[in-house]
């Protein structure tokens, strides 16, 4: 039988040469992971749309959703994840924990440093890769 596809969303924000990175709360799959903000994209939404609403939802705060960066896939027991990631900028107020645990800025440098979910992995290395 084979696996559930979960198609979600992730925000890249860079802001001074730093990278937002959000620890999953304690109580959800993955917790104490590092992930980039974002979620499930629902029915008649496109990856965009669900980004802007995710973000809403999860830091309270707008963001302007921006280019494509990268897709990676990864096999968890649970089903298979595919995460696109968008470049973002916060447009609204600074985010507040409501899902998460924690968030802070990363250097590039430092990224690496960090337990990420093994499905922003590729993320990270597409981040650590470009020039900004």
């Amino acid at each position: 039988m084979s696996k559930k596809l979960i198609h979600v969303t992730g925000a890249v924000f860079i802001r001074d040469g730093k990278v937002f990175a959000a620890q999953r709360g304690e109580g959800r799959a993955l917790a104490g992971f590092w992930e980039f903000p974002g979620g499930k994209i629902e029915a008649n939404e496109t990856g965009q749309e669900a980004l802007a609403r995710e973000l809403r939802e999860e830091l309270l705060t707008e963001a302007e959703v921006g280019e494509f960066l990268a897709r990676s896939e990864y096999e968890y027991d649970f089903g298979i994840v595919r995460l696109d990631a968008y470049l973002c900028t916060f447009t609204g107020p600074e985010p507040k924990l409501t899902e998460h645990q924690a968030i802070r800025w990363v250097t590039k440098t430092d990224l690496l440093d960090l337990e990420w979910a093994p499905a922003d992995i590729p993320i990270v290395q597409a981040i650590v890769n470009r020039n900004f």
